[in-house]
This record gives C-alpha cells, sequence and structure tokens, in this order.
C-alpha cells in the first residue's frame, strides 16, 4: 500500500520522501558505526602516581613560621638537598610531601611549630628512552602526560626500517617476579585507529623499535662487508692501475 501511494504520488515529492529516509539511515549507521569504534579501541586508561623526586630536580622548601626559611634547591647526583639548621636530606625516589615530613621532624628542634612545603619547579628527573628504529634515539625528558605515539614523535617517528608491529615498552621492576615488565605495541593498529595499545608513559619506561626482517638482514649483510670495504676499495684501485696502458 505503502509503495502504491508513494508510485501514484508526485514524482518530485516521492524523490524528496526517498531522499530522507535514505539519508535518515546514513546517519544512523554513521552514529553506529562510530560509538562502535570508540567503544571498541578506546585507549587504555592511565594511573596516575605521586610524583617521585629525582636528581637533577629543582625545589622550592619553604618552612613556616617566622623567621620563614625558603630555599632553591637541586637534587644531587647522590640524591640529597641541603637545607638550613639540619643539613643533607635524602630526597631521590620519595615524593614532595614524604621530603616536607622528614624536614619538619628534624627542623622542629631548632623552630617551634614548624611547617614545611617542598615544590617541584623543575622535573628533570622524569625521562623515556627511545631506541632501535627512529629518526632520532635518544632520552627525552617527559613534561606531561604522555602516551606511546606522542612519545615516538619526540624521537623524530619511526623509520622506514621499523617493523611498526613489533614495538615493545621496557617498564621498571616487577616487585612480585623481580624482572621488568615488557609490554607489547603494535603502532600500526594505533595508526588505523585502534587505540588499544597506545599506553601512557611513565619515567623511567624504554621505548625499543625493532628493525623488519628485511632490514635485519640488511645489517647483517653490513656488518660482513663493512670490515672488507678498504680492502675492496685497494683492489679496485690495484686492478684499474693495471688496466691503464
Amino acid at each position: 500500500v505503502l509503495w502504491e501511494g508513494l508510485m501514484n504520488s508526485d514524482p518530485r515529492a516521492w524523490n524528496l520522501e526517498l531522499r530522507t529516509h535514505l539519508l535518515g539511515l546514513a546517519l544512523l549507521l554513521c552514529t553506529f558505526g562510530v560509538g562502535c569504534a570508540t567503544a571498541l579501541h578506546p585507549e587504555p586508561p592511565a594511573v596516575f602516581e605521586d610524583y617521585r623526586v629525582g636528581a637533577p630536580d629543582a625545589l622550592i622548601v619553604t618552612v613556616l613560621p617566622d623567621p620563614i626559611i625558603q630555599e632553591s634547591v637541586v637534587v644531587r647526583p647522590d640524591g640529597k638537598i641541603t637545607i638550613q639548621l639540619i643539613g643533607d636530606v635524602d630526597a631521590d625516589g620519595r615524593t614532595p610531601s614524604q621530603i616536607a615530613a622528614e624536614i619538619e621532624e628534624r627542623i622542629s628542634r631548632y623552630k617551634r611549630g614548624a611547617r614545611a612545603t617542598v615544590a617541584v619547579t623543575s622535573a628533570d628527573s622524569s625521562t623515556v628512552t627511545i631506541l632501535g628504529e627512529v629518526k632520532r634515539p635518544g632520552t627525552f625528558p617527559l613534561r606531561k602526560n604522555t602516551r606511546l605515539a606522542e612519545a615516538l614523535g619526540t624521537a623524530g617517528g619511526p623509520t622506514t626500517f621499523a617493523s611498526l608491529g613489533s614495538i615493545q615498552v621496557v617498564r621498571g621492576m616487577n616487585g612480585r617476579s623481580g624482572q621488568a615488565d615488557v609490554i607489547p605495541v603494535d603502532l600500526g593498529e594505533i595508526r588505523d585507529g585502534n587505540l588499544s595499545t597506545n599506553i601512557q608513559i611513565y619515567a623511567d619506561d624504554i621505548i625499543y623499535v625493532p628493525p623488519t626482517v628485511l632490514a635485519q638482514v640488511g645489517y647483517a649483510f653490513q656488518a660482513v662487508l663493512f670490515p672488507l670495504s678498504p680492502l675492496l676499495g685497494i683492489a679496485n684501485s690495484f686492478v684499474g692501475s693495471a688496466l691503464v696502458p
């Protein structure tokens, strides 16, 4: 009945009605498709931990009440800072609140009702190391919350010889196993919209981008032939001079 009604109606009205239905169906499919893609391939949640100080972080230590003690200090390579009245304080691997608690406890014998605060003004100890098939391998500071794809961008991105599906993130020491955790990452999947391995990068992580199998073979040939290149050059020169009349 609906079909007969449409066929008997004005062709222009029928065409407009058909376009409206098709547009509605297309919008419904697009909405459903985007929703499914977002639900199936989201980025993994980031777990934020209290910042732990290390060398060469810069700190400002303030001790109240009056007379106020305020010092700008840099964590030394031995992990310590020096504060008036109490001398050296361990800072490496501790949170600012833990450092402040020790300063309060030790300085209270000289300053009644002491209240200490420790603020991080430069977090230079928080770094990530990126090795392998990237354009600028090295160690880079983590100035903000960073995920894997962004970290690789700071190193110039992968080279043409990189195996995008075999990237590894080496993370710290697992207290239960006593070994570092190795997290596999597929940059090719991330590029195609699957963000499930675009993990959060933390201080002291090591990102390794391995070469492809063909690149490994090429590097092996290069390692074998490179020591012979001076000899080949001499041989070519000898042959060339011998052929000259």
